[in-house]
C-alpha cells in the first residue's frame, strides 16, 4: 500500500513523514517541485541531513537550477523509484509538495503533447522584448482556471501551458481535471489540517527560522555559482524576493513581509485545491501528536478505523 501524505505548506508533514516511514519500513519520494533543485536547502525547507541520513529519499537535491523540471517529468522519475523500492523491499511514502506533482502521482495526466521548440523560442523572445505580461494575460484569456492556481507570473509555467494551447487548442487545465480524480485501490491519501490562523502563524514562523539559518547566505552562494532569477529553479517564492532585496531594489523588511504574504496565499491555493479532493483522509495535526497520526494512519491501513477523518 503506497501512502500520499498531503497538506498545506508548513503544517508538519515533516515529522509525520520521518515517523511513518521508519514504522513501515519506507522509502520517501518527495512531490515538491522546487526541493528537487540543487543548492536551494533552507528556502525550500529541504529536510536536514540527519533526516535524509535517517530516511532514504529521493526528489531531492537532483537538479540544476537552470533546468526546467515539470510534473510530467516527476511523474517518470517516480515511478522509476516506485519499481527501485519495490525491489528492495521496502514501501512508498510520497510526502507534501506541488498539488500538480500530487495529482499526477494519484491519477497520471492525460497525454499532454511534448514541448514545441519553436513556441517556446517564441515566446522567450517575445518575454526579452515585452516582459512576461502580456504572455500572462494571453494565458488569462485562454486558461483562466490555471491563470488562478498558478503561484503568480511563473515564467516556467505560463510558457508551458500556452506551448499545449497553441498545439492542441485547449486549455492546460483541460489535461488535469479534477472532476473525476481518484486514488488507486493500493494508495491512501493522507491530508494534516490546523486551524487556519494556526497554519499561517506557522508560515510566518517557519520564514523567521529561514533568516535565523542563513537564507541571504544561500542566496547568495547560489547567485554566486552564476545563476539568476531567469533560471527556472529560482523563480520560487523566497528566491525572488531575495534576489530582489540583494539587488537593492526593495528593504529587507518588506522582502520578509512579500515571502510571507505570498507563502499565506500559496497555502489558501492549495487549500482551495485539496476540497475538491473527497478521498483524502484528513488528520487534526492542532490536536494530534506526530505520534498519535501515524498510530492513527496505521490503524486505517490496519482495518481498524472507518472512511473520512482519521
Amino acid at each position: 500500500m503506497k501512502v500520499l501524505l498531503t497538506g498545506p505548506t508548513a503544517v508538519g508533514k515533516t515529522e509525520v513523514s520521518l515517523l511513518l516511514a521508519e514504522t513501515l519500513n519506507a522509502e520517501i519520494i518527495s512531490s515538491d517541485s522546487r526541493q528537487c533543485y540543487k543548492y536551494m536547502n533552507i528556502g525550500t525547507a529541504t529536510p536536514t541531513d540527519n533526516e535524509l541520513q535517517q530516511v532514504p529519499h529521493h526528489n531531492i537535491s537532483i537538479i540544476d537550477p537552470a533546468v526546467k523540471d515539470s510534473a510530467a517529468k516527476f511523474y517518470d522519475r517516480a515511478m522509476q523509484w516506485e519499481r527501485d523500492i519495490a525491489e528492495r523491499g521496502r514501501q512508498v511514502l510520497y510526502v507534501g509538495g506541488s498539488t500538480l506533482h500530487q495529482r499526477c502521482i494519484i491519477q497520471p495526466f492525460d497525454d499532454i503533447p511534448d514541448a514545441n521548440e519553436a513556441n517556446i523560442a517564441e515566446m522567450e523572445q517575445q518575454i526579452e522584448a515585452e516582459g512576461i505580461e502580456p504572455l500572462f494575460k494571453k494565458l488569462q484569456d485562454v486558461d483562466p482556471e490555471y491563470a488562478t492556481e498558478m503561484d503568480g507570473m511563473n515564467t516556467q509555467r505560463i510558457i508551458r501551458a500556452l506551448d499545449v494551447w497553441k498545439q492542441t487548442g485547449q486549455p492546460f487545465s483541460s489535461f488535469h481535471t479534477d472532476d473525476e480524480v481518484s486514488p488507486p485501490d493500493n494508495m491512501l491519501v493522507v491530508g494534516l489540517q490546523r486551524n487556519r490562523q494556526t497554519l499561517y502563524d506557522r508560515i510566518n514562523n517557519r520564514v523567521d527560522r529561514m533568516f535565523e539559518a542563513g537564507f541571504i547566505e544561500e542566496v547568495k552562494t547560489i547567485l554566486g555559482k552564476g545563476y539568476t532569477l531567469e533560471d527556472p529553479g529560482l523563480n520560487t517564492v523566497g528566491y525572488k524576493q531575495a534576489i530582489v532585496f540583494l539587488n537593492n531594489e526593495l528593504s529587507r523588511d518588506q522582502m520578509v513581509k512579500d515571502i510571507k504574504t505570498k507563502t499565506r496565499r500559496y497555502a489558501k491555493r492549495q487549500l482551495t485545491w485539496f476540497r475538491r479532493w473527497d478521498f483524502v483522509r484528513w488528520v487534526d495535526a492542532d490536536k494530534n501528536s506526530p505520534e498519535e497520526i501515524t498510530k492513527k494512519i496505521l490503524a486505517y491501513l490496519a482495518g481498524k478505523s472507518n472512511k473520512g477523518y482519521l
